[in-house]
């Protein structure tokens, strides 16, 4: 018990973040466990102990960058970004012509000597999130600017978005939407927001475009049935189906662990439907909580920016908690049909590699910046004792 309340007085940071991480993980791990089974089946002749001790692995990397990240001054961060979004722009520019090709999607290069593949546009987002933070932080003076203030921060994400949105159109998006909640915190002038969600659309029609000429380079025909599915079909297609399904067997209190029928029948039980058999196996009340821990995750990084007193830490806390809350509400929304499929994962929970890794990091870089605030108030309040 000592040897407990000693590791938990050594992290670092906003200790009720620890905790909501800590009922992610669990849930994630008893989720990914029940759900790998006809995977398993089918690649690993039923060894589902396979999967599950390579997601903990997973998570236990993803636990250690945490750690180290929220043990490092904030910002590092920003010195750092210059060079995390220039390393990024060859990243996606490479997945996108040499990728590796899995369901008609190159968003994955394969990393050499240890044959594991690695998703770039997860390094792109968190690149791209510390460098318009900096970049907002900087430009404060000027910030009405559209030379010196605007131009700056909207050719990034530009860049960014364009070189994901051809193999990931949803995370694109995602992305695009964090960077414009981020100008909006960072004061960017309405009218410049405005014109930057008009020159996204005259992307996305580029987009549409090129995908026609170049179906082999744009996912135009992915794109378009499932927005078919969801507009013109009611049932949604047979995913949103055994999703629906899966939701209505859970009741209010579910079927209880490892009882989950829908995992056989629904495609990526352990990506992107698992909070589908989430409710199929904990009901309502299961259901409720996992949304719960998000939004206590978004109040408590709420709480980090209003204290935190520089610029930088607060859009940076503030754009990282918004990219994984979003993500997780829309991944929520997929499966009970309120959006059209994305693909999205479900941050910490979904069984993945890069994906959680670099989720662990946002979190560890919002728990330095709460690190910063604590320390920061200690120090006022004794300088005022003193």
């Amino acid at each position: 018990m000592t040897q407990v309340k000693q590791f938990l007085t050594n992290l670092k940071g906003d200790r009720m973040i620890w905790v909501i991480v800590a009922f992610l993980t669990i849930a994630s791990i008893l989720a990914v466990y029940s759900s790998v089974g006809s995977m398993a089946y089918k690649q690993r002749d039923g060894n589902t102990e396979y999967y599950l001790f390579m997601h903990i692995l997973y998570l236990m990397i993803g636990f250690v960058m945490m750690v180290l990240c929220s043990r490092m001054h904030y910002s590092r961060f920003a010195k750092m970004a210059p060079i995390l979004f220039l390393l990024s722009i060859p990243l996606l520019a490479y997945t996108l012509g040499f990728g590796n090709q899995v369901n008609e999607a190159r968003r994955w290069i394969t990393i050499p000597w240890i044959d594991k593949t690695f998703q770039t546009s997860d390094f792109a987002k968190l690149a791209l999130i510390i460098f318009i933070a900096r970049a907002l932080a900087r430009r404060q003076e000027n910030i009405k600017d559209f030379k010196y203030g605007f131009w700056p921060i909207i050719l990034p994400v530009g860049i960014v978005c364009m070189l994901i949105a051809p193999a990931d159109l949803s995370t694109a998006a995602l992305l695009f939407a964090t960077c414009i909640l981020m100008m909006i915190i960072g004061r960017v002038s309405i009218k410049y927001i405005l014109a930057m969600i008009l020159v996204g659309v005259c992307l996305l029609s580029l987009l549409f475009l090129i995908g026609n000429i170049f179906p082999e380079l744009v996912r135009v025909e992915t794109w378009m049935s499932r927005l078919n599915e969801f507009f013109y079909n009611t049932d949604g297609g047979y995913q949103i189906q055994q999703s629906k399904i899966a939701i209505a067997e859970g009741g209010i209190f579910g079927k209880l662990p490892g009882n989950s029928m829908q995992r056989n029948y629904l495609p990526y039980p352990y990506a992107d439907f698992i909070y589908a058999i989430i409710c199929e196996e904990y009901g309502l009340v299961g259901a409720f909580a996992i949304v719960g821990l998000y939004l206590w995750l978004l109040f408590r990084c709420i709480s980090i920016v209003t204290r935190c007193p520089k610029t930088f830490g607060a859009i940076l806390a503030m754009g990282l908690a918004l990219n994984i809350v979003i993500q997780a509400f829309m991944n929520i929304a997929v499966s009970v049909h309120l959006v059209p499929v994305t693909g999205l994962t479900l941050p910490i929970i979904s069984m993945g590699g890069t994906s959680l890794i670099f989720t662990c990091i946002s979190l560890g870089i919002i728990l330095s910046v709460s690190r910063y605030v604590d320390d920061s108030q200690k120090q006022e309040q004794l300088a005022l004792q003193s």
